[in-house]
């Protein structure tokens, strides 16, 4: 890996967040899904969790949610599994949804481990989500329309939570395990050893501070031959 890419991506794992997650239950369009994760990878968001209550689902839109590899997504069939994943982190659940329940969304205090479920783009958020949820919250709007854009919304929602955080200074030290920064910085400066990896059940090496691979003979041997020395 060159000395350009390492730093690259010593950067963008130093602004990563992760206590701020999204939880997408069931959002199936794809120009949606992809502009969602591209905004979370701008805010710095490591991870999400996508929702799928159906096979069909998971297996035409997880494939186009997973090709962004800057940002690791989890995929669920329940959505009580993944609140129960984000709650054993100790984080706060936001759900979006209008009702008088909901408050401003940036009456929250979006620097505390967060997470921010948002709704399929036709019928929204879930009974099951509402129940689930800690609080529900909302944007506030003068016009006609009642809703905005799934995508849209969660733009609105993780620029604020990004502002806060800024302002409090949780982007100006690295935050990620130590173990996370070595799997991104691994699939990411050597994507062929990485595959080879994965593809015979590998644990990955270390990978030093200049980014070159740390392993030892029989591991290289293993990624020459297939066959261990």
């Amino acid at each position: 890996m060159s000395p350009e890419r390492l730093a690259r991506m010593n950067q963008l794992l130093d602004a990563r967040q992760p206590d701020l997650t999204l939880c997408l239950e069931s959002v199936h369009k794809n120009h949606n899904l992809s502009a969602v994760i591209r905004t979370a990878d701008a805010v710095g968001i490591h991870e999400i969790h996508a929702v799928w209550y159906d096979k069909r689902g998971k297996l035409s839109r997880g494939t186009a949610v997973g090709s962004q590899k800057w940002v690791k997504v989890n995929h669920y069939t329940e959505l009580a599994t993944a609140i129960e994943v984000l709650k054993a982190q100790k984080m706060q659940v936001l759900v979006t949804n209008l009702s008088e329940n909901a408050v401003d969304f940036r009456a929250i205090d979006y620097t505390q481990p967060t997470a921010i479920i948002m709704g399929q783009e036709r019928f929204g958020v879930t009974a099951e989500a509402l129940a689930l949820a800690d609080q529900e919250i909302v944007i506030p709007m003068v016009g006609m329309a009642e809703s905005l854009n799934v995508s849209v919304a969660a733009s609105i929602v993780l620029y604020e939570a990004q502002r806060q955080r800024v302002n409090a200074g949780l982007y100006e030290q690295p935050r990620l395990a130590e173990s996370e920064r070595q799997r991104v910085l691994f699939e990411g400066g050597h994507p062929l050893f990485a595959r080879i990896c994965k593809q015979r059940n590998i644990p990955y090496p270390a990978i030093a501070e200049d980014g070159q691979i740390v392993a030892d003979e029989a591991w290289w041997q293993v990624m020459r031959t297939g066959q261990p020395a």
